[in-house]
């Protein structure tokens, strides 16, 4: 039996899981929903889904869908799950998960309390590449892991009105891609920094315009070296270093390919996907729901709202609150 889609939101992140479900044979997209008739339509004319909503609580009321992908801006992440969470929906919800912890532990509350499944839409993590380097490093190939590094930046032209840069939208470039990278921290460790150290760089409209983290993890001596920007355009790689070697990820947060290099010996790992990607996420998520969880082992809720709270430490650290936020 095919497992049944919502997407809620008809932005461009809304189109690339779409378009990452048509990989999976035994998903459907059968409802969308928008808060215009004419956006659903257009949305449902691209991609052939049956049941056009023109709102929200009509998508997560509609009775033929199993779960829903949240793909709204930040700021809407935690009304519009937990709307769907209350129908009784599964729901994945794009990263950032929500805006800050405190709305992401609401948010988590209500899931529990439901009994029903919710994760946090990290594509990555479920990618072939990643579920391999996570085992070569679990088998001790690069030794005991010391330090990671992760970028990931791109060049946007200035609009003040558009979601990466207004603060009203919670933008800029930690909560849109930095996330990437604490997220990628936060896996290899195991665990969320006990000390953190960095800077960013506010641009004119009020939002992160570029950023740099140091993380360090207590005793242990480990390191994270992390960075974001929407303003400038960076390698987007990843390093794992261990005390035996290290595994190279170019392009960590979406690619098909990792470098494990130990002594003069270099291998490389080849795992390419089938699909965009976002259907590893989405068969997750079915197979999570099909075996009665409320929960993927593979991103946690205990974990994304961990990684909340750091990011919450690094803006503070910052200076950064959004507007909401100041009420």
């Amino acid at each position: 039996m095919s497992f049944r889609w919502g997407i809620l939101g008809c932005g461009s992140i809304a189109r690339k899981f779409a378009t990452g479900l048509k990989a999976l044979d035994d998903a459907q997209l059968v409802a969308v929903g928008s808060r215009t008739q004419d956006n659903a339509d257009a949305f449902g004319n691209e991609f052939d889904v049956p049941a056009r909503h023109s709102s929200y609580q009509a998508l997560a009321e509609d009775p033929l869908v199993d779960a829903v992908y949240v793909a709204t801006p930040h700021p809407m992440h935690k009304d519009n799950s937990i709307l769907c969470l209350e129908n009784g929906k599964a729901v994945l919800c794009e990263k950032p998960f929500t805006v800050n912890e405190g709305e992401a532990r609401e948010l988590i509350a209500v899931a529990r309390e439901k009994n029903v499944f919710l994760m946090e839409a990290m594509w990555t993590r479920f990618l072939p590449v990643i579920i391999e380097t996570r085992k070569r490093i679990a088998d001790g190939e690069i030794g005991e892991v010391r330090m990671v590094s992760a970028d990931f930046g791109f060049r946007a032209n200035v609009n003040p009105e558009g979601r990466l840069f207004s603060p009203s939208l919670a933008g800029g470039a930690l909560l849109d891609i930095g996330v990437y990278t604490v997220s990628f921290a936060s896996m290899i460790m195991g665990a969320q920094p006990s000390d953190i150290a960095g800077g960013a760089q506010i641009g004119e409209t009020g939002v992160d315009e570029q950023g740099a983290m140091v993380f360090g993890y207590g005793e242990a001596g480990r390191l994270a070296l992390l960075s974001c920007a929407i303003r400038a355009r960076t390698p987007h790689d990843a390093t794992i270093i261990g005390t035996d070697g290290y595994i190279r990820l170019p392009k960590f947060w979406s690619g098909t390919e990792a470098v494990l290099v130990k002594g003069n010996n270099e291998e490389v790992i080849e795992a390419p996907y089938e699909g965009n990607g976002y259907n590893c996420e989405a068969e997750e998520v079915a197979r999570c729901v099909q075996e009665g969880k409320t929960e993927s082992d593979i991103m946690p809720l205990d974990e994304t709202l961990a990684i909340m709270n750091t990011l919450d430490r690094i803006r503070s650290d910052w200076g950064l609150k959004y507007p909401m936020e100041q009420q």
